[in-house]
C-alpha cells in the first residue's frame, strides 16, 4: 500500500482524488480536495491530504490538518471546520495504513492529540467525545409528503410562516447572509468566522454551496442559511437569524424551503447537522421529527490526558462569552476572525 500527499497545485490528482469521494461510500463532503486550499488559503493551517494507493487505484484517502494555539492547544485533525472527517476508504488494509500514517506524522508534528471525526466508532480503545450527534433524514419524493412528515407543532409554525407572506430567496453572494450570521453569533457569544471565509465556498463549490434568504413581505432580511450539497443530500451548514424572525416564524420557513426546494430537485437526504446534546439546536431538530444519531469523534492522546473541551458548553469560557456579547459587533467582527481559526 502506497501512502502519498496530494498536492493542492496538481489538478489532474485533485480530480482523482474527488472522483474517489464522489464513488466512496464512506466519504462526505467534508473529504473533498478543495477543503486543502480553504483551509490553508482562509485560515493558514498547513494541511496533509493522505491518500493510499494499491497498484495505481486510489483505496482511500484521509483529509488532516495541523491547527496549533497557544490558547487551545496543538492538534492534528481530520478535519477542522468540518463536522465529518476520518478515513473514507474502500478496503480495510487502505483504512489501517492511512490510520497509522496519520499517528506517525501525529508524532513528527508533536502534537497534543489526533482527531479523527467519524461518523462510525473505529477504535473503541480511544477517548471518544460524546458531545455531538448528528440529525439525518430521507427526503419523501412529494413535497407535501414531506409537509405532512413534520410533527404537528412544527408544521403549525411552517404554516405560520407561510401564511405571514415569508420570501424565500437564493443569494448570489455572502452579503446578506453575513450580516445575519455574524449578529446572531454575537448575541450568543462566539466570535464569527470571517466573511472571506463564506466568500471562499461560494468561489471554490460554486453550485455545490448555496445561500438561501428569507426576508420579510416589505424585503427585510430575517433569516439566511448557507447549505452545501453533496451526491443526492443537502447540508444545511451555517445560518444567522434577525432577532424579528422569531415574531414571523422565519427560521422555521426558511429550513422548510430548503427542504422543499430540495425535493423538487429530487436529492434524496436532508442532513441536519450537528448538534450538541441538550442545546436549543438539539430540540429545534427533534420537533422535526428526525432522531438524533451520534457522532464519535476519537482522540489518540500524545501529551494530554483528557480529551479537550473547546466548546461553548465548558464553564471556564462563560466569563469570555459574556464580555464578547457586550462588545461591539464591528470590534468583534474584527478581532473574532484570530481566534475561531483555532477553533475548528
Amino acid at each position: 500500500m502506497k501512502i502519498s500527499r496530494l498536492s493542492p497545485s496538481d489538478v489532474a490528482e485533485t480530480q482523482r482524488w474527488n472522483a474517489f469521494v464522489q464513488a466512496c461510500p464512506d466519504a462526505t463532503f467534508f473529504h473533498r480536495a478543495e477543503w486543502q486550499t480553504i483551509i490553508r488559503d482562509v485560515f493558514r493551517h498547513p494541511t496533509h491530504f493522505l491518500l493510499a494507493e494499491n497498484r495505481g487505484e486510489i483505496e482511500g484517502i484521509l483529509p488532516l490538518a495541523h491547527v496549533k494555539s497557544l490558547l487551545f492547544g496543538n492538534a492534528l485533525v481530520a478535519l477542522p471546520f468540518a463536522v465529518y472527517g476520518g478515513v473514507a476508504t474502500t478496503t480495510p488494509d487502505a483504512a489501517a495504513a492511512l490510520e497509522a500514517a496519520a499517528q506517525d506524522l501525529a508524532r513528527q508534528l508533536g502534537v497534543d492529540h489526533l482527531e479523527f471525526r467519524n461518523l462510525s466508532p473505529r477504535h473503541a480503545d480511544w477517548p471518544t467525545q460524546d458531545l455531538y450527534v448528528t440529525f439525518r433524514k430521507a427526503l419523501l419524493p412529494d413535497v407535501e409528503a414531506n409537509m405532512l412528515a413534520i410533527p404537528r407543532k412544527q408544521r403549525a409554525m411552517v404554516r405560520k410562516g407561510i401564511n405571514n407572506g415569508l420570501l424565500s430567496q437564493n443569494d448570489p453572494t455572502s452579503d446578506r447572509f453575513f450580516a445575519l450570521f455574524a449578529d446572531n453569533v454575537h448575541r450568543h457569544g462566539t466570535p464569527a468566522l470571517p466573511k472571506r471565509y463564506f466568500d471562499t465556498l461560494l468561489r471554490v463549490f460554486g453550485n455545490d454551496c448555496r445561500i438561501l434568504t428569507v426576508a420579510s413581505p416589505d424585503g427585510a432580511p430575517l433569516s439566511s442559511v448557507l447549505s452545501f450539497y453533496f451526491r443526492d443530500e443537502v447540508l444545511p451548514y451555517y445560518a444567522g437569524d434577525d432577532e424579528a424572525a422569531r415574531q414571523f416564524a422565519a427560521n422555521d420557513f426558511k429550513y422548510w424551503e430548503l427542504m422543499r426546494q430540495s425535493c423538487e430537485q429530487g436529492l434524496k437526504l436532508f442532513d441536519y447537522g450537528r448538534s450538541k446534546v441538550g442545546t436549543g439546536p438539539y430540540a429545534f431538530k427533534k420537533n422535526w421529527g428526525f432522531e438524533a444519531q451520534p457522532l464519535h469523534y476519537e482522540y489518540c492522546l500524545y501529551k494530554r490526558d483528557s480529551i479537550p473541551q473547546n466548546n461553548p458548553s465548558n464553564t471556564k469560557y462563560k466569563l469570555f462569552i459574556e464580555a464578547w456579547r457586550r462588545m461591539p459587533i464591528k470590534l468583534a467582527n474584527l478581532i473574532g476572525p484570530h481566534i475561531v481559526r483555532n477553533l475548528g
